[in-house]
């Protein structure tokens, strides 16, 4: 089975109606997770941040844009509430171990931890004392940082997966990384996925097709919106085609195909294949070439059109009409 995953992320820019509207639509789309982003900015910035710079013509600073997302505990819970109605698993990234003890008392069924918080040794014991399952972004982590954080999950026996990710928006395809859902899966040996910013329903089915059992991927109303992730998102209509089109492939993988036996096509194969035949009259003795002989359906009515060399060179024994199905008993045998 595959799990889809909508991240809202901040595509609800601090508007608490646009982000149950999120939900609704997130529903109808047929993914089986929504994901937000838990951000308190004084729990988890501070004025030395370098990204804290003008970030937007209605935001003065990154500080600032954190402090328009955040929502109260109230809402949050009604957030989760909202996903649980909607059939919807609610998870969310929390980026403080202040935004764990939020998302507890929402309600969150699984976490997700961001590509920049990996090596958060200290969020991440905060995460692994809820008991909830984890999914890891391994986006600006190298194999020896990744190596760490699992064997500090493994340590607590945290229950976790990880996510094939690349930190640039809108990914290009060059920076996929396709090949690496493979390599985390032999090296790590727990469930791997794919957490897409390449604004590409193909990406995702792709990623399924080499083995990802997860997909991630950020989703907008409209992709002339506002706001920093935009142009690495999904409109709600191709999250609905990258879901059916994922769930497809994931079946399929899950039933492979028998290419030794054709047993199940026995009937298909006798309606469509062909019978050898004469294309035009022939009379007694003549000797057949390869310019005589025509495959007619349906196979069963002559010798097997797979057969027309054994039968060159070979003399009729009898008077043949055009059209006419040819049979061994039709062949003179030395």
């Amino acid at each position: 089975m595959i799990t889809t995953i909508a991240e809202i992320g901040q595509a609800h820019e601090g508007s608490l109606g646009m982000a149950h509207a999120y939900i609704d639509a997130v529903a109808k789309t047929g993914a089986s997770a929504i994901k937000f982003q838990t951000h308190i900015a004084q729990a988890e910035s501070s004025i030395h941040e370098p990204f804290r710079v003008r970030f937007s013509t209605q935001d003065k600073t990154r500080f600032d844009y954190w402090k328009r997302m955040e929502f109260t505990q109230t809402q949050w819970k009604e957030l989760g509430a909202h996903c649980k109605e909607a059939g919807l698993t609610f998870m969310s990234s929390p980026f403080s171990n202040a935004a764990v003890d939020v998302l507890e008392a929402a309600g969150v069924a699984q976490y997700k931890v961001g590509s920049g918080e990996v090596s958060n040794f200290l969020l991440l014991k905060k995460i692994v004392e809820t008991g909830k399952p984890i999914i890891i972004s391994s986006g600006m982590s190298s194999y020896a940082e990744l190596d760490d954080t699992v064997a500090f999950l493994k340590e607590h026996k945290a229950s976790f997966s990880i996510l094939q990710c690349t930190t640039s928006y809108p990914t290009q395809p060059k920076q996929y990384g396709l090949n690496i859902i493979q390599e985390l899966k032999d090296r790590y040996e727990v469930p791997v996925g794919f957490s897409d910013h390449s604004a590409e329903v193909a990406t995702g089915i792709a990623a399924v097709a080499l083995g990802a059992t997860i997909l991630e991927f950020h989703v907008v109303f409209d992709k002339a919106q506002f706001g920093p992730d935009v142009s690495s998102s999904l409109t709600m209509a191709e999250v609905s085609q990258l879901v059916t089109g994922a769930t497809a492939i994931s079946e399929a993988l899950q039933h492979p195909v028998d290419k030794q036996s054709n047993a199940t096509f026995s009937d298909l194969k006798n309606i469509f294949e062909k019978s050898l035949a004469v294309n035009k009259t022939l009379p007694k003795g003549h000797v057949l070439t390869f310019e005589d002989l025509e495959g007619k359906k349906p196979k069963g009515y002559g010798m097997d059109a797979k057969a027309f060399r054994t039968v060159i060179g070979k003399k009729v024994t009898r008077d043949m009409n055009a059209w006419d199905f040819l049979t061994q008993n039709d062949i003179e045998h030395e």
